[in-house]
């Protein structure tokens, strides 16, 4: 069947190998038909209990079968789904669902305390599947036995490409998070490259590794079921665990890993892939940060059998790069981000929007079906997030400021040289350090704080802050953190918080945030050559 909405892959795959698994977790599994029939019977009853088309339904749950259920049955209603992060403070999801406008959220009842914080809060919800009734009479609550229970058979909707799939929430500058809406067009124009790309095949068994709210996730379940292959949901506790988890991609013979570096990392270091049976793998993808040239060397003279790939893009253009290494990395120079993928157009400007010469530095815009529609509810964020080309003298060619500085390179591909913006990555997640600005400043007695990010001596970048407290209080680092807890993600939260009477400043009277990073760099160089 043709496909032009992310939900067909399922039904095409139900039609054309019922019995084949299509996701597996902790032993067990649904296959294509049974996830097929699963997402219609979700979809009847969202419809029933007052989905409409374009409506937002919040997942809330950790990772599981139920997981692929509720983004194909939200997608099945016409709806988008909103990921909510289950490690993420109450305080954080509640915004999400009041800014999003979330009527229904499915959930689970280990969720239960949480939700009842959240409906605590001042929340628009309505209906609440996975739980039993709460003792508000207003709510309609379904247990997800109940809600899989409707018919099986196919919905008729009038959905095209450009409805809503999903949105996606990420630190935003102005420190609370932004919502990046994704159509079906572009999910869809991402996963049906990837899935050619890298040739996936029903055979394969693809590793699910990052959580929902994170965009690598949509390659594990889109790619995955556009090419019939498995995809294995790895529980979130077992990715604290280097040896359970190398343990599982042998007993799984994952064939294909996506994950951020850092977790390779781990693998490598503590997860004694010298004594796992690791055939069955053949191609590791990795993407969200930089991975440090030497360990990715180590890696791939650790794994030879196996092909590496960098892929590479915010999550507002889904990947729009990528580099294929042919052999281990000789030098400790940074890999490329590569080339631009199928089917998009890649333009680097300067300052002034002008096209630059190869190999001088500029921004990267990118343009085609993998973009982003917008920001959600930020019509001026998402106008300024965008460029204009004037082309045929009456028409617009219309790109995404992706905000990162690369330069191509002599052999024609991309270089990144980072972020024009304070925007850092930290293990793979997008972080605003302008947010983290503003939640230490919610607190009473700091009269002024800066964040900025220092190495961490793998590549990646760690959060560290200093506050001036107000005139005579007496902080600790144990209350901030305290505090940030209730208002931030984990990875979020700085590990180091410095106390000052004053800041460096520049001539114009601004904080001298890189006086400061430099110091704090120099601190802790010092301290790991003590210990």
């Amino acid at each position: 069947m043709a496909r032009f909405l992310l939900t067909h892959a399922v039904t095409a795959g139900a039609e054309r190998s019922p019995d084949k698994e299509a996701v597996r977790y902790s032993g067990n599994s649904l296959s294509y038909a049974e996830l097929e029939s699963r997402t219609n019977s979700l979809a009847r009853t969202l419809i029933e209990n007052g989905v409409s088309r374009g409506d937002r339904v919040g997942i809330f749950m950790n990772k599981g079968l139920e997981s692929a259920v509720a983004i194909y049955g939200i997608m099945k209603a016409g709806a988008a789904y909103v990921p909510l992060d289950p490690f993420a403070p109450v305080a954080r999801v509640a915004y999400v669902i009041q800014d999003c406008g979330i009527r229904h959220l499915l959930t689970k009842e280990a969720k239960a305390d949480q939700v009842g914080e959240i409906l605590g809060l001042q929340s628009s919800l309505e209906c609440l599947i996975g739980l039993p009734c709460t003792d508000q009479p207003a709510m309609r609550c379904l247990s997800w036995d109940d809600a899989c229970a409707a018919p099986g058979q196919p919905l008729a909707n009038n959905l095209t490409e450009q409805d809503l799939a999903y949105i996606l929430y990420t630190s935003g500058s102005t420190g609370t998070p932004k919502g990046i809406m994704h159509t079906h067009r572009s999910g869809l124009s991402f996963a049906e490259w990837a899935a050619e790309e890298y040739g996936l095949l029903p055979t394969d068994r693809l590793s699910n590794h990052a959580p929902l709210h994170f965009d690598l996730s949509t390659f594990d379940f889109f790619a995955g079921a556009i090419a019939g292959a498995t995809t294995i949901v790895i529980p979130e506790a077992l990715t604290k665990f280097p040896v359970n988890l190398s343990k599982l991609i042998q007993d799984e013979k994952i064939s294909v890993w996506y994950s951020v570096p850092f977790a390779l990392m781990q693998l490598m270091e503590r997860g004694v892939l010298d004594s796992r049976d690791l055939s069955a793998l053949r191609w590791i993808l990795f993407a969200g940060e930089v991975f440090p040239t030497k360990h990715l060397r180590e890696l791939m003279n650790l794994l030879p059998h196996i092909r590496f790939s960098n892929l590479f893009g915010p999550t507002e253009t889904n990947v729009c790069t990528y580099y294929h290494l042919a052999e281990p990395p000789e030098s400790d120079d940074p890999i490329p981000i590569g080339k631009a993928c199928a089917n998009i157009e890649d333009l680097v400007v300067d300052v002034d929007g002008n096209p630059v010469p190869a190999g001088e530095v500029g921004e990267l815009l990118i343009r085609g079906g993998v973009v982003m529609k917008g920001f959600w509810g930020q019509p001026e964020k998402t106008a300024n997030g965008f460029f204009k080309r004037r082309m045929f003298n009456d028409f617009d060619d219309i790109f995404y400021r992706t905000g990162d500085l690369v330069h191509l390179d002599e052999h024609g591909y991309y270089r990144y040289l980072g972020r024009k913006d304070r925007q850092i990555k930290t293990r793979g997640y997008r972080v605003e350090l302008d947010e983290i600005e503003v939640a230490l400043l919610a607190y009473d007695d700091v009269e002024e704080a800066a964040v900025y990010p220092i190495p961490d001596g793998q590549g990646s970048n760690l959060i560290a802050a200093s506050v001036i407290p107000a005139q005579g209080v007496a902080l600790s680092e144990g209350e901030l953190v305290e505090h940030l807890g209730k208002r931030l993600p984990p990875y979020a939260i700085p590990v180091e918080i410095e106390f000052a009477s004053d800041f460096p400043r520049t001539s114009t009277g601004k904080i001298n945030r890189r006086e400061l990073q430099a110091a704090a760099t120099q601190r802790r160089q010092s301290a790991a050559l003590s210990e």
